[in-house]
């Protein structure tokens, strides 16, 4: 059983930044599309964005673009979100997940999921 580790979450202001963390296991990280899902209160699941860790090319959805990045840490077998400019419409459950299919994240659908964490944005 592949378990994707998640640090980070918590509540921020608008306009605020915060930090997510996600581990894989190292004999599979190098070989992973890695990325999150995140789930609005109310609302459909919707693909935040992801990088292909053999390519180093990333991915994002179109309603984070610009003010979310994904870099992948090769040294700690982890990848991170970094959201910056924050709004109230990105409250929501954030899950990383993972899959050796990089479209397949485009998809909606990964093999391994991390636990989720829950991001709240005040107003």
């Amino acid at each position: 059983q592949v378990q994707l580790v998640e640090s980070g979450g918590g509540s921020v202001q608008t306009g605020g930044s915060l930090r997510l963390s996600c581990t894989a296991p190292r004999s599979i990280y190098n070989s992973l599309c890695m990325g999150w899902f995140r789930q609005p209160p109310g609302k459909e699941r919707e693909l935040v964005g992801a990088v292909s860790i053999p390519a180093n090319s990333t991915f994002y959805g179109h309603s984070v673009k610009g003010r979310f990045t994904i870099s992948p840490d090769n040294a700690k077998n982890a990848v991170y979100l970094q959201m910056d400019t924050v709004k109230p419409e990105d409250t929501a459950i954030y899950s990383c997940v993972a899959d050796r299919s990089c479209p397949k994240l485009g998809l909606g659908k990964a093999d391994y999921w991390g636990q989720g964490t829950q991001v709240t944005v005040s107003s």
